[in-house]
């Protein structure tokens, strides 16, 4: 089963000061990242120092998920070799716009664990969807390979490719200058979860880049969570506590969910195909998200 995080923390591929403290980190997956993070000038010297220290960053236990430069780029097949291997679970990739973008990441990634000696398809991958064209195209890319474990939301190049301005529209809140719940971002992250849900994958939310908006990263996990994200990336450790807090079931979730299914088995035990719990009505997508909320809190 691919691994679908709560949390993901990203850490720039450019700073590897920072590895051995992110590898610490309550995180879910770490994302050393040599895209977005690093200048282009720098791209090279953060493949070189993210290959030499995956065991660093590693170390604590956590799963290692590189993020690699875009197909575009021309760096992705030389960055994906610099670090295939038995010390990362998958790869990361920016910009993916399309379902023959996926086709294309997955043959490569096979090319390589045939050269490695890995496992074929034991490399997951974790697509960015990010632009309008990703967007329009969400379920394809979604359902394109079975290595994809979940997709990542990126709202910050969304807002930039369709002309999104963030103290405009619905972007920023009265409350803090980076809200992607607003719905000028809204439709996109809704389009996301659906492809997902239908492809049988995860789907991971987008950054909160105010990382000193404590109260503002709440309100938007809370957002990402009950639209149905399954995690949300970070891009700072002071984030991770906020972000596995909220996508890990309340205790008073849990005992409810629990009396739904116990209700419903009760109901169906006699016969009869409805049935109520403290004066509600209990039918059958009712059931279906008590069941699912059990089925994440037990895995």
């Amino acid at each position: 089963m691919r691994l679908v995080p709560k949390s993901v923390l990203f850490v720039p591929g450019n700073k590897p000061n920072m590895f051995e403290k992110a590898a610490g980190a309550p995180a879910g997956a770490v994302i050393p990242d040599m895209e977005d993070a690093v200048p282009w000038s720098g791209k090279l010297a953060a493949r070189r120092d993210i290959a030499a220290n995956l065991d660093v960053l590693g170390g604590g236990g956590l799963p290692v998920i590189p993020r690699l430069n875009s197909l575009d780029t021309g760096l992705f097949e030389e960055d994906l070799e610099a670090v295939i291997g038995p010390a990362i679970i998958g790869v990361s990739i920016g910009k993916v716009r399309s379902a023959g973008d996926v086709r294309r990441i997955d043959a490569i990634i096979t090319a390589s664990e045939r050269r490695n000696g890995i496992t074929p398809g034991a490399i997951s991958i974790y697509p960015w969807m990010e632009t309008a064209k990703a967007i329009a195209r969400a379920y394809e890319v979604c359902s394109a390979s079975p290595r994809i474990a979940a997709v990542c939301f990126g709202a910050e190049d969304f807002s930039a490719d369709v002309g999104i301005a963030k103290d405009l529209g619905g972007w920023a809140s009265s409350e803090s200058s980076d809200d992607p719940s607003g719905p000028s971002v809204s439709h996109a992250r809704g389009e996301v979860i659906a492809a997902a849900v239908a492809a049988g994958i995860g789907a991971l939310d987008t950054p909160y880049v105010a990382f000193r908006d404590p109260e503002g990263l709440k309100r938007e996990a809370a957002v990402a969570r009950s639209m149905g994200f399954n995690g949300k990336c970070a891009i700072h450790p002071a984030q991770l506590e906020i972000i596995n807090e909220s996508f890990t079931p309340q205790p008073e979730e849990i005992e409810n969910a629990k009396r739904i299914v116990a209700a419903a088995d009760e109901a169906e035990s006699i016969g009869s195909g409805a049935t109520s719990l403290d004066g509600k009505m209990i039918d059958r997508p009712t059931i279906v998200r008590a069941e699912n909320l059990l089925a994440r809190q037990e895995s």
